[in-house]
């Protein structure tokens, strides 16, 4: 009992020594330190957020492609309002009286005690003119942030662009920590890198009066927290590379995207038309997006990634030739007569004898009955499920080269294409009741069957590498010293092995050479390229051109995919822009002023 008694006391003394440390601390605050009742009766604490400075993002020689420009935005805390003026205050901001209103009024709805954004993205000199008046409107201060800037006018698809924060993104688990009036990526690099490039918010607790006006730091800065920049992005893009090749397809619809084959980088993405980014900056950013949004010719549309539905057309004879090299279906020296009771051929040509003449003569004929010995090679004595067999090998042949599945590009909203199968087939044409002749357009890279232009250029560094592509991207690294991220460094190998690529190649080397491709021809500055033309039907109009390459043909630097929608023949008009762009690149020069000219003028790049 005696022990329980000690307890006792001892339990009461703990209990006094707490009271008095709180007495103690409780006089402090109201007696000894006075600045809490000085805030308390003259002044209030408002928190300042300190946006941080978004990441920069420059090209892979160091060229800035986005920096940062000040804004300032009017923020409002509601409690804070009193006696509002609302007509003058409409006067000095210049909007409508229902607009003022209806700011305030969602501003109450975010928070009564909490600042938003009542009006953002103050020009300079709206900045000076409301900053003088401030003082007559509490609860109305100016905060100071970044907005998005362009030092050029090119790669606005790729770039993307930042936009306030929606509210059903607020309510997103993805978007924690973010505020009404935030500004994040909305499309293109800006979202994809949103979580390197947005930084961290810092706070600064300033003291105001009953008037508004600011009376200094809170406890000398005690609580303040510093905003820490985004981290800077190095690209993949050439701007010289990506600006003339937005200025070779001005005017045009469709699509140049050119690929280091060895890394697997993005050297130019040119979607067009195009627009300057600048648009989307500044208080017309609204107008500007909705004026391109209803724009006919669909300029806000990201064609590299997002026109999956067009058919590759005869570049696709390519992958048709390695399959059947893979299958032991053909050899190099393998011949076909050019019989045109089966397809129709587009143009005269000598005898396709071998594999590299069909190449570079493009022989349809020639790749109707190579595709039919693909599919029909006897694995059932039921025609029609021989097909769906042979179908079905072939199909998992093609995606290897990367069609028909997304590549994994670091942008968002990409597309996957369209690559046939039996599947498809059966749910049309039902079980059983399709074979080789319902679908033999697909030999020559037409009928169901739906490539992005991306794939075609990445299918042009996977020849050059003979057999393997890295996953095409954008971002070369995180921070200028940074390394690429693991996932863009893996090879990704065909189905067909390396040894059959170079009866391919020289195919291909003819074709420029002196074969359909012969407007791309560089062997006049010492430069072997290497190509296929097409032309891919377009139900809707005039065909689509089309043109695929890479150089030189040892050692490859470069491949690029050139479609030029409605613009006919890939030999008249896809061949030369893609000349062109390799003889920039590979030589920071271009020697064939004629053919540039020529380019430009051709009336088929005007957009109807």
């Amino acid at each position: 009992m005696k022990y329980l008694e000690n307890r006792k006391y001892v339990i009461q003394g703990i209990f006094l020594v707490v009271g008095v440390l709180f007495a103690l601390r409780l006089f402090y605050i109201q007696v000894v330190d006075s600045s809490y009742k000085q805030a308390a009766e003259t002044n209030a604490i408002k928190p300042v957020i300190q946006y941080p400075f978004r990441g920069l993002i420059y090209d892979r020689n160091g060229k800035l492609l986005v920096q940062n420009t000040p804004v300032y935005d009017l923020m409002v805390i509601p409690k804070e309002v009193k006696d509002l003026d609302t007509l003058r205050l409409m006067e000095l901001v210049n909007l409508p009286l229902e607009d003022v209103r209806e700011r305030l009024k969602k501003a109450r709805a975010f928070s009564y005690v909490q600042p938003s954004a009542f009006y953002q993205k103050l020009s300079t000199e709206d900045f000076a003119r409301i900053q003088d008046n401030l003082i007559d409107f509490p609860g109305f201060y100016i905060n100071a942030r970044t907005a998005r800037g362009y030092p050029h006018q090119s790669l606005a698809h790729a770039l993307g662009y930042i936009a306030e924060i929606s509210p059903k993104q607020l309510e997103d688990p993805t978007y924690k920590g973010y505020r009404p009036g935030d500004y994040i990526g909305k499309s293109g690099i800006e979202l994809e890198y949103e979580k390197y490039l947005m930084g961290k918010r810092g706070v600064k607790y300033k003291m105001v009066n009953v008037r508004g006006v600011e009376k200094g730091s809170f406890k000398d800065g005690a609580y303040d927290t510093l905003s820490v920049a985004g981290e800077n992005l190095v690209s993949t893009i050439d701007l010289d590379l990506q600006q003339y090749g937005e200025y070779l397809m001005n005017g045009a619809k469709g699509s140049v995207v050119a690929i280091e084959p060895s890394t697997g980088e993005v050297l130019a993405y040119v979607s067009s038309p195009f627009y300057d980014p600048n648009l989307f900056t500044g208080k017309e950013y609204g107008k500007n997006y909705m004026a391109l949004l209803n724009e006919p010719n669909k300029t806000l549309f990201n064609r590299p990634i997002m026109a999956s539905s067009n058919p590759p057309g005869s570049i696709f004879k390519l992958a048709q030739a390695l399959i059947a090299l893979q299958e032991g279906i053909i050899t190099p020296n393998t011949g076909y007569p050019c019989n045109q009771s089966l397809v129709k051929c587009s143009h005269a040509h000598q005898a396709p004898t071998d594999l590299s003449i069909a190449i570079k003569t493009s022989c349809n004929p020639y790749f109707y009955q190579v595709f039919r010995a693909v599919l029909n090679q006897g694995k059932s004595k039921n025609t029609f499920k021989d097909t769906a067999i042979g179908l079905a090998d072939w199909r998992e042949q093609i995606t290897s080269f990367g069609f028909g599945t997304k590549l994994g590009i670091d942008l968002p909203n990409e597309k996957q294409g369209i690559i046939a199968s039996p599947d498809m087939y059966n749910k049309v044409y039902g079980e059983n009741r399709w074979k080789f002749s319902t679908i033999y357009s697909l030999s020559i890279g037409q009928g169901e069957l739906g490539v992005t232009p991306l794939q075609m250029a990445n299918f042009m560094a996977t020849i050059a590498n003979r057999g393997y592509y890295i996953t095409p991207h954008i971002i070369r690294s995180i921070g200028e010293k940074g390394k690429p991220l693991p996932e863009y460094q893996k090879r990704h190998y065909t189905t067909v092995e390396s040894r059959h690529f170079t009866p391919v190649v020289e195919g291909m080397a003819a074709v420029v050479e002196s074969g359909t491709g012969r407007n791309a021809n560089l062997d006049k500055i010492g430069i072997k390229v290497c190509g296929k033309t097409g032309t891919a039907e377009n139900p809707q109009g005039k065909d689509h051109a089309v043109f695929v390459a890479f150089a030189p043909k040892d050692d490859p630097k470069i491949a690029i995919a050139v479609y030029v929608e409605n613009a006919g023949f890939g030999a008249q008009s896809a061949a030369p822009i893609a000349g062109l762009m390799i003889e920039k690149y590979l030589t920071d020069s271009v020697s064939r002023k004629p053919m540039e000219q020529w380019v430009l003028s051709r009336k088929y790049l005007e957009i109807k």
